[in-house]
């Protein structure tokens, strides 16, 4: 199983962008793994916070979106 870092949390969906009725606001989140490979998931800003999940944290595979 493989663990990332997360590198940087870009909150893109606010601003001028607004969200759909319903919708949760959204973050692009860029992870890189212990060989400098990146790779980038987006995700609920909510769901990072309900994980305490920040920049610098660790990301595990087997955390589910």
């Amino acid at each position: 199983m493989a663990t990332w870092k997360i590198r940087q949390i870009f909150d893109g969906d606010y601003g001028c962008e607004d969200c759909l009725p319903g919708q949760d606001p959204k973050v692009l989140v860029t992870l890189v793994d212990e060989s400098g490979v990146e790779k980038y998931v987006s995700v609920e800003d909510n769901w990072l916070t309900e994980r305490g999940l920040t920049e610098g944290s660790l990301w595990s595979e087997d955390l589910t979106i």
